[in-house]
């Protein structure tokens, strides 16, 4: 039988060649095409994107809302705040602004500043609430002083014609100094000193007993703090309340404050008519004078 001729023999031992077809170069323009297409498309929305947020007319700042104010008033926060109207919305420093209304106002503890699109900025302000008052008498050690006189008397409780040439230093919880004021505002007790000029002023110094008052202060139930007239300091443990009615409470130490303060709503629930309540020892409750 014969073989297989010798060109039969050279076709079956030339090689294949593999993988798909290379396409003709006429194939690729149009794919390079698209890529500058979409390049051109790209810069045009991102120009056209730019001008809409900073030079179109549509998005411009146009008011200002202020929310939370007690005492503060809207105008004095929004002329404080010196938001820049008629400028584009996205180019507004909110922390710029921020830092301006905790600076300037001190009576601001904290403020969020944010933009409401399409054309305003919002400003909610929270603000410091007193919880001790010191009156400024002008004596070295016991006055108190802030970063900012009030411009206009505070709605509250005074003591007429007498209290006319007095001022007192606002206190929050924190222990700021945050603004005097000329009539003494609701709710907030008035420090006291019945300090003995001896070894307890001495070691401590005026502003460590100024700051457990405070911490007194802050710690009181929601209930005294109303009813709290003065805060009386003798020395660092022994603060006592002065309430309304010719009540008085022994509080000690500005110690346990949380622990004194429960105690001293169940004692006050326990003995209504009492006159007299110690609470310095929040585990050994007295009353007294029922």
């Amino acid at each position: 039988m014969a073989g297989p001729t010798t060109a039969e023999r050279g076709e079956r031992q030339q090689p294949k060649k593999s993988g798909p077809p290379r396409p003709p170069l006429r194939r690729r323009l149009p794919r390079r095409r698209t890529l500058v297409l979409l390049a051109v498309a790209t810069v045009v929305l991102g120009t056209g994107l730019g001008w809409l947020l900073y030079g179109s007319p549509w998005l411009r700042t146009e008011h200002v809302s202020v929310s939370g104010t007690r005492v503060l008033t809207p105008e004095r926060v929004r002329s404080t705040a010196r938001v820049p109207l008629g400028s584009a919305l996205l180019s507004v420093d909110t922390d710029a602004i921020e830092a301006r209304l905790r600076g300037e106002l001190p009576r601001i503890d904290t403020v969020e500043v944010s933009r409401s699109w399409p054309h305003g900025i919002t400003l909610k302000v929270t603000e410091r609430v007193p919880v001790l008052l010191i009156e400024e008498t002008g004596e070295s050690g016991v006055s108190g002083k802030s970063d900012e006189v009030e411009k206009s008397d505070q709605q509250g409780t005074g003591d007429g014609n007498n209290n006319k040439a007095r001022k007192y230093v606002e206190v929050d919880k924190k222990g700021v100094r945050f603004a005097t004021v000329s009539r003494v505002p609701d709710g907030a007790p008035l420090l006291e000193w019945d300090v003995v000029r001896g070894a307890s002023a001495r070691r401590f110094g005026t502003e460590r007993l100024t700051r457990a008052a405070v911490d007194v202060a802050r710690d009181l139930p929601a209930g005294v703090a109303r009813d709290t007239r003065a805060v009386k300091v003798r020395s660092y443990d022994s603060v006592s309340l002065e309430l309304r009615g010719g009540r008085t409470v022994l509080w000690g130490s500005a110690e346990q404050g949380r622990a004194k303060a429960r105690t001293l709503t169940a004692l006050m629930k326990a003995a209504p008519r009492a006159r007299h309540f110690d609470v310095s020892v929040p585990t050994a409750p007295a009353s007294s004078g029922s």
